[in-house]
């Protein structure tokens, strides 16, 4: 890769550190309980409330989607969380009683290093790696400099544009393509030119026979904010390389079905908030801070989605885990 790639590779990398940041001030202010990030992120620079209020939604929701679906299975399922950065998901399922066959992260080895880095020396993260009453040959927590395996838990570096990486870094942590997987994307396809990000929904397609994704990610970006956005994150050297994904909701939902999907489903985050979150939560965390600009609130809610898709081969009525 020449220079400049090389300088937009490193400015998407940074986007982990932003997002943790955020969701790091978010937690420490009370708008969602994450006893783990505070051992990833230690950061608690002040973000602004509409961005608390972006991520307080964005959290719920996909929380709220992969406990459905877990709970759909039977805990039957994996997971593979592709960019997961610093997330922390897998130790707040296992609080919650949401066991799965497979956890699997998979990240830019620099961003891996320091998660793997963090985790072996934090007893608490450590010890949540073992499994209970399940006897794994593997169950042993191994890692190196960039990687961490356990049982059921597996942290991988690959490039997401380089399918025989990924390919092989999938059949490395264990994954069995017939098991249910549940793969989740939060802004990480929009970094990557389409013609990548078309391929590995393919590949998933091609690979796994039964298959649901939560994609979160920007919407709507033809119009005037959505320039700004952009030339916004231009101006750090970060590119939306596939933004034309990002169009409207039916060129979200349009990218799966192109690629070997049976179905998709598209929601603006406006929507999102407004509708599906319970009203009682909004109450609660609208009350943590003063907001004088909530038509700002409502354009960057206008300017973000999630989206789900299913392929269903085993009939497990996955269409139904919608969003509503």
């Amino acid at each position: 890769m020449d220079r400049h790639n090389l300088d937009g590779d490193e400015a998407v990398r940074s986007t982990n550190d932003d997002a943790s940041h955020c969701k790091r001030f978010a937690v420490h202010l009370g708008y969602w309980s994450d006893p783990y990030l505070p051992l990833l992120v230690r950061n608690t620079d002040r973000k602004t409330p509409e961005i608390n209020r972006g991520y307080f939604a964005r959290v719920t929701v996909i929380t709220n989607m992969v406990e459905k679906f877990i709970k759909a299975m039977k805990g039957n399922c994996q997971i593979v969380n592709f960019g997961a950065g610093f997330d922390t998901l897998y130790w707040k399922l296992k609080d919650a009683g949401l066991p799965v066959k497979r956890f699997v992260e998979i990240d830019f080895a620099n961003v891996t290093s320091r998660k793997c880095h963090y985790i072996k020396n934090n007893s608490k993260l450590m010890e949540a790696l073992h499994c209970e009453g399940i006897c794994y040959l593997d169950e042993e927590v191994t890692y190196n400099t960039t990687e961490l395996h356990s049982g059921i838990y597996h942290l991988a570096a690959a490039d997401l544009r380089k399918l025989s990486e990924v390919e092989s870094k999938l059949k490395e942590c264990s994954l069995e393509f017939s098991v249910p997987t549940l793969f989740l994307f939060e802004c990480v396809l929009v970094y990557m030119p389409i013609q990548f990000s078309h391929s590995l929904l393919q590949l998933i397609a091609d690979k796994f026979s039964t298959t649901f994704c939560i994609n979160y990610e920007q919407v709507n970006m033809t119009d005037r904010f959505g320039d700004v956005m952009l030339s916004n994150l231009r101006s750090r050297g970060c590119s939306l390389a596939g933004v034309e994904a990002c169009a409207s909701l039916k060129t979200q939902e349009d990218r799966f079905i192109l690629n070997g999907w049976d179905g998709a489903q598209a929601l603006e985050m406006n929507q999102v908030y407004h509708s599906l979150i319970l009203p009682q939560e909004i109450q609660r965390i609208e009350k943590i801070e003063f907001l004088d600009e909530k038509e700002l609130l409502d354009q960057l809610f206008h300017h973000y989605c999630i989206c789900v898709a299913w392929k269903d081969s085993l009939d497990l009525k996955l269409n139904l885990l919608n969003i509503n």
